[in-house]
């Protein structure tokens, strides 16, 4: 059955090209902060080509308002960041990218700020976040936050920006985002906020706080942690989890972001990397491909200072020379991301397990009379699938690991280390 999916209604063609700017410009980490004077942030409307040419349709920023160190430590959010450029970089960079038909998310840090804030009577709530003495936690029950809040969005909204992503929007009472996001909804209607939350009852949660997505970290983990363990029952849970999510919203969907290993790094095998994007762009939601990662970039997260580093690394200008596997890994996700964009309806698909083992998964992925079915073998021999095992008669081959497309069969044989999508005839 048609799902029903909460926003406004670009977002039901939404796919991001997500882009840590600081890193991305070489901007921090530095040894000599650069000055406004540079112009860093422009830099980023050199790859547009680049993301249009990748199939995505916006483009998520990280920070990129004045802060001391990683973004995260917002000193002023009015101001751009002085080591990416200024305001007028910013209308050049939203003007760039609308130019070419790409929207822009941007990162909205407001559980905390950064110890250089102006601190204002009974602004801060006298705790840190997690811990992090250089990140003091705003008092979301004072009325003068909530204004503030609001404020801010709105001016950048007004400056052209098409959504918010919300930081660590789970350590954030509800109570909070319910107060801020509606004002700001009935001056901009058409804005699209998705919160960051890593547990919980994301249903319950997205409705409380009136957000119009969430950050779907549970299928994040399974994603990858099914591959590694050989155990698609996780898997499967998780994505049964997801159905229940659509019901109500398109959570954003990922398998790399600013704040996680890299999945080249992640997954023990490396052709499973092409099982987890099939997975990310075959199912349910608004998914989200992270710089690099389309490239089979790698880079290990580290608890430690400096320890996002090696995922947020500065990018030279494009093109970008890449070797035979990175050209492979690239191919790849233009092919999936052109197959999402071929099937808007996948946006608010559910998905189904039509034969479930350790280590083989064939799932539909359905909304209303349009399907897919998708198989994912990681074992070590063949993986036979008869029309019982297809709940269907025959299927049109539309792509694979090495099967050609457009073939119509009666069985399908996904090689080891193999996958298929097939089309229902």
């Amino acid at each position: 059955m048609n799902r029903v999916v909460a926003g406004p209604s670009w977002v039901e063609h939404a796919i991001w090209w997500q882009v840590y700017p600081l890193g991305f410009v070489g901007a921090f980490p530095s040894d000599e902060p650069p000055d406004p004077g540079q112009h860093r942030l422009r830099r980023l409307v050199d790859w547009f080509d680049h993301a249009i040419e990748l199939g995505a349709s916006g483009i998520a920023l990280g920070p990129i308002f004045a802060s001391r160190t990683h973004g995260y430590d917002t000193t002023d959010h009015y101001r751009i960041d002085p080591r990416l450029g200024d305001a007028a970089d910013f209308d050049h960079l939203v003007e760039e990218a609308h130019h070419r038909g790409l929207r822009v998310l941007l990162d909205g840090v407001f559980n905390h700020v950064g110890v250089d804030f102006e601190r204002r009577a009974g602004w801060l709530s006298g705790g840190t976040f997690e811990g992090h003495g250089e990140l003091l936690t705003l008092n979301h029950d004072n009325p003068e936050v909530v204004d503030y809040v609001v404020g801010v969005m709105s001016h950048w909204l007004e400056r052209g920006a098409d959504g918010w992503r919300l930081d660590a929007a789970y350590a954030v009472p509800q109570h909070f985002w319910a107060a801020v996001l509606p004002q700001v909804r009935q001056r901009h209607p058409d804005a699209w906020f998705v919160g960051e939350l890593i547990h919980g009852d994301y249903a319950a949660i997205v409705e409380a706080a009136r957000f119009d997505s969430a950050t779907q970290y549970e299928l994040w983990k399974a994603i990858w942690s099914s591959l590694n363990d050989g155990n698609f029952f996780e898997l499967d849970w998780a994505l049964q989890r997801h159905n229940d999510f659509l019901a109500s919203f398109a959570p954003l969907t990922f398998v790399g972001n600013h704040d996680v290993t890299r999945i080249a790094s992640r997954l023990d095998h490396p052709a499973h990397l092409a099982h987890a994007v099939v997975l990310l762009l075959t199912v349910g939601g608004v998914p989200s491909v992270y710089a690099g990662d389309e490239f089979g970039f790698r880079g290990v997260k580290e608890e430690r200072y400096g320890g996002d580093d090696a995922v947020r690394p500065e990018f030279s200008s494009p093109p970008t020379s890449l070797d035979e596997h990175g050209a492979d890994v690239l191919a790849l996700h233009q092919y999936l991301i052109g197959l999402r964009r071929r099937h808007p309806w996948l946006h608010a698909a559910s998905t189904r397990a039509l034969k479930l083992e350790n280590r083989s998964y064939v799932y539909q992925a359905q909304n209303g009379d349009d399907s897919l079915i998708v198989a994912l073998n990681i074992d070590d021999g063949p993986l036979r699938l008869g029309s019982k095992d297809l709940g269907t008669g025959q299927v049109e081959v539309v792509a694979g690991s090495t099967a050609p497309p457009n073939e119509v069969v009666d069985e399908v044989v996904v090689e080891p280390a193999g996958w298929r999508i097939l089309r229902p005839v």
